[in-house]
């Protein structure tokens, strides 16, 4: 195996990667409301830009709706990082153990932060969005990784394993 697969593979490449994801989603938290709103901004304008550039009318998207986005897609991928730390993680460890709780507590201590950032509120709906969209990308790695299990056990891309097609023939 190569090293960067082993790499990949180790709890504590994951465990790591997730504890500076959730860095970053503390470090947006601190943004004051003026810089904060300055990056939604951008946001919106890629957007419409994009929409208009296809044809589309954006005028219907709002800052608001940029920035409820954001915390969805932020936290769907705390929620795929959360689902390769827990998978890297032996059961039983109080690592493993304590992995389903930041999927409440972080998004907690994120608005919370905020209410401590010039022109910031944390907001209680904020909270369910954000375990939403972590539980959201909880599900997305489930089904990914049930594909995965499926296509394996289905073998090769012909349609099965040759022995088990010889098994059916009689062979």
């Amino acid at each position: 195996m190569s090293r960067e697969r082993k790499r990949a593979r180790s709890p504590l490449f994951w465990h790591v990667l997730l504890i500076a994801y959730i860095g970053l989603i503390f470090f947006h938290s601190l943004m004051p409301a003026s810089q904060s709103s300055a990056e939604s901004g951008f946001v919106l304008e890629l957007i419409r830009g994009g929409l208009s550039r296809l044809s589309l009318d954006g005028g219907w998207l709002t800052e608001h709706m940029v920035r409820k986005f954001a915390h969805f897609s932020e936290y769907a991928g705390m929620g795929v990082l959360l689902s390769q730390s827990m998978r890297a993680a032996e059961r039983g460890t109080r690592v493993y153990r304590l992995h389903p709780y930041a999927v409440f507590f972080v998004p907690f201590t994120d608005e919370t932060i905020q209410l401590f950032v010039e022109g910031r509120s944390g907001q209680i709906s904020d909270v369910w969005l954000d375990m939403s969209g972590a539980a959201a990308g909880l599900l997305i790695s489930a089904l990914v990784y049930a594909c995965l299990a499926a296509r394996a056990k289905r073998g090769p891309a012909s349609g099965g394993s040759g022995a088990a097609k010889e098994k059916e023939n009689g062979a």
